[in-house]
């Protein structure tokens, strides 16, 4: 019964090569754990809000492809001829009934399964993942529109393969999973490789920790048509290296909002159409409750990060910052650097793609 706690990865920067290891696509998607029981089916997230009212059409191409007792884990994704949508997917999210009947029938997501925790009584956690993998295999009925078994695959050339042809898809790397592994929730015992990539940018703002010691995340942007847009932040720095960033930013808070090229954002913020571009700080339901305040810095520092996605121009996640790059000029950091893989065909694996 729920809730359960979906099994991690933890991240390596090499695909692993062990003899033996199964290997999956990794689904650039939302994590849930299906539980049906009859004609009753909960759609479980990976932070235990359920998903059932957000994805309501998916219910009955579950309950037609699942056994009638299981637990089933895997990934929603929303899938276009363009590869898989997470801006769509995010969307769905919404607390209005009606816009969320409104979003299915124009962005139907799908379901993508890859493990299998219980069968009718059967808790299957302790047994090892291929042997688990079998029993999906011989229950999922793949048939069904919308739902699907993951590939898997022994080779790490095809992984490799997978990991590049489909980045342009929307896959978010490639997984990796010792065969005699069990089920084990919340830990990370399996391994992920992700793509990344690095970028100059503009360091235009910062915000300070949470805690008051140092910066907490470094404000960036990259230039566009004349306009610098916030792209995105560098995070995830160590309470030493926090201190020694408040101390070298120090020099370019001075007189910094004078011509600052996000100084409106505060009314950008109240009426989004009274500034060009994108700003730091702008309220979004994704943000209620945050604390948005920044302190600007004169946009002459350039710093590369490393990120892994671009979603509607902007880094999916918090990027790293690699170094500072004192050769570079601000107006150098442009949009045009960042890689933009072609789209990959996925009809292998969705044949919905074809009849949108």
């Amino acid at each position: 019964m729920p809730p359960v706690r979906p099994m991690l990865a933890k991240l390596v920067r090499e695909l692993p090569r062990s003899p033996g290891l199964r290997y999956e696509p990794k689904w650039d998607g939302f994590r849930c754990i299906v539980f049906r029981d009859g004609a009753d089916i909960e759609l479980g997230s990976r932070n235990d809000r359920p998903l059932t009212r957000y994805f309501s059409e998916l219910l009955a191409p579950l309950a037609d492809a699942l056994p009638e007792r299981c637990v089933v884990d895997g990934e929603i994704v929303v899938v276009t001829a363009e590869g898989l949508d997470f801006d769509a997917l995010q969307n769905r999210l919404h607390p209005a009934a009606s816009r969320v009947r409104k979003l299915a029938a124009e962005t139907p997501a799908s379901f993508v399964a890859f493990d299998v925790l219980a069968l009718d009584d059967r808790d299957l956690t302790e047994e090892p993942f291929v042997r688990r993998r079998e029993l999906l295999e011989s229950v999922l009925d793949t048939a069904r529109a919308r739902v699907h078994l993951t590939p898997l695959t022994d080779d790490p050339d095809v992984a490799r393969d997978w990991f590049t042809r489909f980045e342009g898809a929307g896959f978010d790397g490639v997984m990796a999973k010792d065969p005699d592994l069990p089920y084990e929730q919340d830990r990370r015992t399996m391994w992920k490789v992700k793509h990344e990539r690095t970028a100059d940018c503009v360091v235009a703002g910062f915000r300070w920790h949470k805690d008051g010691r140092g910066v907490g995340s470094l404000l960036l942007g990259l230039h566009a048509g004349g306009v610098l847009h916030h792209v995105g932040v560098a995070s995830g720095f160590s309470v030493e290296r926090r201190g020694e960033l408040a101390a070298e930013l120090r020099p370019l808070r001075a007189g910094a909002l004078a011509a600052h090229p996000w100084r409106n954002w505060a009314e950008a913020a109240r009426d989004p159409g009274a500034a060009a571009g994108r700003m730091p700080g702008g309220p979004s339901r994704w943000s209620a409750g945050k604390d948005l305040t920044w302190e600007p810095l004169r946009p002459e520092l350039v710093a590369e990060v490393r990120y892994d996605h671009v979603q509607a121009g902007r880094f999916r996640h918090s990027a790293r910052l690699v170094r500072f790059r004192p050769d570079r000029t601000p107006e150098s950091c442009t949009y045009a650097q960042l890689e933009e893989a072609a789209p990959a065909e996925l009809t292998a694996f969705f044949d919905e793609v074809g009849s949108r």
